[in-house]
């Protein structure tokens, strides 16, 4: 099968993503600045998710760029990282209603790693399919990007339960890490 439809729908789902976190924010009761302090964690919350959400589309988006057909696994793997994303919203507007709360701060947590963890699973699925010799196995021999953050989301929902703004340090430590799309991938479309 093709990879296009893929690609759109993951898409249009991330775009509605984004669109539903904008949607929470609400217009401040007043017209003062200090009317917008109210706002902040909310504000705060939402720019944290958008980053997240855009990173995954940029780093999916190279993902796809070597990958040359999909298939039924590949499909349902894709699904399965979009049903965490798509919790993003619920999660963002927890953290952002309750400025940053011990348990909402764990459970943004969940969602970013269980996002991770299906990623990684969508990565093997592929390298599956195309072979050992694909690009995308010869572009990610090293999964120490993946591994770390695994293990960084993992202190900070261990962490969140005590010191949640050092859970959401340990969050925005593996959003830097991702910031820049994989040049893992880009490297390998270059040699070729």
């Amino acid at each position: 099968m093709t990879k296009g439809r893929l690609e759109a729908f993951s898409d249009g789902v991330l775009a509605i993503i984004i669109t539903i976190m904008v949607l929470e924010l609400k217009v401040p009761e007043g017209s003062s600045w200090g009317s917008l302090k109210s706002l902040l964690p909310k504000f705060l919350a939402y720019i944290f998710s958008f980053i997240y959400v855009g990173i995954y589309w940029n780093n999916h988006h190279h993902l796809f760029q070597v990958v040359k057909k999909v298939n039924g696994s590949i499909l349902w793997a894709n699904l399965h990282l979009l049903f965490w994303l798509s919790l993003m919203p619920i999660a963002t507007e927890w953290i952002g209603t309750t400025h940053f709360a011990e348990n909402p701060v764990a459970a943004y947590g969940i969602c970013l790693i269980m996002a991770a963890v299906a990623y990684t699973i969508l990565e093997n699925l592929i390298v599956s399919h195309e072979g050992e010799d694909s690009k995308l196995k010869e572009a990610i021999h090293s999964k120490f990007k993946e591994y770390i953050s695994i293990i960084f989301y993992i202190l900070g929902i261990a962490v969140s339960f005590f010191y949640p703004y050092i859970a959401i340090g340990f969050y925005y430590l593996v959003a830097l890490i991702w910031l820049i799309p994989d040049r893992r991938i880009e490297k390998s479309l270059k040699e070729n």
